[in-house]
């Protein structure tokens, strides 16, 4: 009996030993997470804890800046009942379409006015103004031009997201460097080698960064054109909330415009990273 109880003792304290074993392992990964959660996300997480907080127990107007969870309620309820479905359809179907334009448009003349000096300073003072001058400012002019439709609507959201992409490619052609394309030429490339195997490549960050923020500015664009002669849409559903005094409503309209923006932004990133892999630091 002694015996069996002595054999028993090390296969006892092996398990033990080895369930100590993970637990130390579980804890130390939980560690690394929080590690690597908490500094990029800590003040976000704490920022939305002091608004639920603030408003259940009475720190601000709850009718004014409802909890959380009274705002992620009404927009859950209104995205059930297909409510802000059709909504989130047409903006998004009118800030992609401002989008692609500007797309379409900005990234051929920016590799076209980098390459070349002289189209650059020729272009460059009236891209400038037209920079400068605010697109709500011409938002009126446009509605007088395209009417009160969808196209003013588009056109406003094109003419502002059009310069973050054609200025950030300009950049970028322009600070390829130098000695890649003397070498190209010294091993015999062409124009066309060099532009499709050196400068585009190059350039491809620097147009995702007007890419990034053209999306941002589309979304931001989007909200004022549909507060103005709409009657469908996000930015729509948050005036008429806020008339109506809907004010869970209306933030929820707020918060899901947020999300889109994130998505929005986390796809660009995805995609550049796929398409610049040799950009990207090695672990």
């Amino acid at each position: 009996m002694a015996y069996e109880i002595n054999q028993a003792l090390p296969a006892s304290f092996g398990g033990l030993k080895s369930r100590e074993s993970n637990i130390s392992g579980l804890g130390s990964h939980v560690r690394r997470v929080l590690a690597s959660f908490l500094p990029r996300y800590g003040l976000l997480i704490a920022f939305l804890v002091l608004w639920q907080v603030s408003s259940t127990r009475g720190w601000v107007n709850p009718a004014v800046f409802p909890p959380l969870n009274v705002i992620l309620s009404a927009l859950w309820t209104n995205l059930a009942n297909g409510a802000l479905l059709d909504d989130i359809a047409i903006s998004l179907q009118r800030a992609g379409t401002a989008f692609a334009f500007s797309v379409v448009m900005g990234i051929p003349l920016g590799l076209f006015m980098g390459q070349f000096r002289m189209v650059e300073q020729a272009l460059d003072p009236i891209l400038q103004l037209f920079r400068q001058t605010s697109a709500l400012a011409l938002y009126p002019v446009f509605i007088l031009l395209l009417g009160l439709g969808e196209t003013s609507k588009i056109f406003v959201i094109f003419w502002a997201t059009l310069f973050p992409v054609l200025l950030s490619t300009i950049s970028g052609v322009k600070e390829v460097d130098k000695k890649l394309i003397e070498m190209a030429r010294t091993y015999g490339a062409g124009p066309l080698t060099i532009f499709r195997r050196v400068i585009l490549p190059a350039s491809v960050p620097a147009i995702f960064v007007g890419l990034r923020l053209s999306a941002t500015t589309a979304l931001l664009l989007l909200i004022a054109a549909e507060m103005i002669g709409a009657n469908k849409g996000i930015g729509f559903q948050v005036m008429n909330a806020q008339y109506n005094f809907q004010i869970p409503l209306m933030f929820a309209a707020i918060l899901l415009l947020a999300f889109l923006g994130l998505a929005a932004n986390a796809l660009l990133v995805l995609l550049q990273r796929r398409l610049c892999r040799w950009s990207q630091p090695s672990a």
